[in-house]
């Protein structure tokens, strides 16, 4: 019992470093995958109305309205093997379910919502005289996104991905539900703490992770409150 209460301070085991490893390329590949879909329907929520738009919106949210776990079954329905999508990409030899390909999938599933709303956000913000000007200079839509609204939004949009990175880190319901919890696999770090809580004396290694988890949300949050530029002394200054 001595020995235990000091092992949340020990090195973590090498299981451990597996499971946030993976958690780590997860929770990036998330955000670079998603991005570029983020990019596209937050552009088109911030600059066009069109029919249909409250329940796009409305699909948006339900990532993080939804119980996790539902997110994960339909993720399931969709991409498992005898899924629509799974079947589709099963015929050229692509298996999602129950790969860790899954759980980026999951992962960016979760965080999309966070990602769209900080880049919607950001395109609102941006002066929307800037892009007539250069319109009646001649550029094109392609060319005035790229050369004023991205530019202008960028800090914006670095921040969402580090919080939607964030929460692709810390996805536990849909990734279990969608790819189980193959070690080596899938065992994402929440995956791993849960499976420790249900160890006889997984607790030192509960620690161990829970603090890690919070190291990397805290670094996360504050990032995102930087580079969106909240912090309360900047505001002082510009005052």
């Amino acid at each position: 019992m001595q020995a235990s209460r000091g092992a949340p301070m020990n090195a973590l085991a090498a299981d451990e470093w597996q499971a946030l490893a993976l958690s780590l390329r997860v929770g990036l590949l998330a955000v670079v995958l998603a991005l570029p879909f983020a990019l596209a329907l937050a552009w088109l929520l911030s600059r066009k109305r069109f029919p249909g738009r409250l329940l796009l919106e409305s699909v948006l949210f339900l990532p993080l309205i939804l119980p996790p776990v539902v997110t994960g079954y339909a993720l399931l329905a969709v991409f498992g093997r005898n899924g629509p999508v799974g079947q589709l990409l099963g015929s050229v030899g692509i298996v999602v379910a129950f790969r860790w390909t899954g759980a980026v999938i999951a992962a960016g599933v979760m965080g999309f919502p966070l990602l769209v709303l900080s880049v919607r956000a950001a395109f609102d913000n941006v002066d929307r005289r800037l892009e007539a000007a250069a319109q009646t200079l001649g550029a094109d839509a392609w060319r005035r996104f790229v050369s004023i609204t991205l530019p202008l939004s960028a800090r914006g949009i670095v921040a969402g991905c580090v919080l939607a990175f964030a929460r692709a880190f810390g996805e536990f319901g849909a990734t279990i539900s969608f790819v189980s919890n193959i070690p080596g696999e899938t065992r994402t770090l929440p995956i791993a703490i849960y499976e420790l809580l249900n160890v006889p004396g997984g607790m030192p290694g509960v620690q161990r992770l829970a603090l890690v988890s919070l190291l990397v949300a805290l670094a996360a949050s504050a990032c995102a409150t930087l580079i969106a530029g909240g912090a309360p002394w900047r505001k002082r200054s510009d005052d």
